[in-house]
């Protein structure tokens, strides 16, 4: 949940931009850093963690009626985070390619995704991940939470080994 914050002032910080932006302040090295932010630490990293981790362990368990709606929701809304976000880096080169007319698309799915994640994570955080806890043991939510400090150990390295392929791709290197 320490993690929810962070991606809360992100958010804040990024729907004043929005709310500020027009077609002349705009700035696409901006909303590269935002989606930056959003796909490797609040995607990437954070639902990662939740998706790969939690969820996959909660799947061998009993888990009760309604929190397995619940964690099918969070999972729904994750990928719904995930389109608006590829629409944000599609329109954004649209923007790159001369059409200045997709900020105002853009502007509004920011705005979307600052309004969409506190109410995710108020879900997660108030309603979902207190009563999963039910289906662990203490030693299993101690294994849970190492797991989770070594997914993100080696998430800086598959950031930039990702950084590397993809320069290396534009150069048309082999390694």
């Amino acid at each position: 949940m320490i993690e929810h914050r962070l991606i809360e002032k992100l958010l804040k910080v990024a729907a004043r931009l929005a709310n500020e932006l027009t077609q002349e302040t705009y700035d696409p090295v901006l909303i590269d850093s935002i989606v930056d932010f959003i796909k490797t630490y609040a995607d990437r990293t954070h639902h990662g963690k939740e998706e790969d981790i939690l969820f996959h362990e909660l799947s061998g368990k009993r888990v009760g009626g309604n929190d397995l709606i619940v964690m099918n929701e969070l999972i729904d809304e994750h990928k719904k985070a995930r389109e608006k976000v590829k629409a944000i880096v599609d329109l954004n080169e649209r923007y790159r390619n001369g059409n200045k007319e997709v900020v105002s698309q853009i502007k509004g799915i920011i705005l979307w995704l600052a309004n969409f994640y506190p109410v995710h994570i108020e879900k997660e955080d108030k309603e979902f991940f207190p009563k999963s806890e039910k289906y662990f043991s203490s030693v299993e939510l101690e294994a849970m939470l190492e797991e989770f400090w070594t997914f993100d150990r080696n998430m800086i390295h598959e950031k930039y080994q990702s950084i590397l392929t993809s320069i290396g791709g534009k150069l048309g290197a082999s390694e």
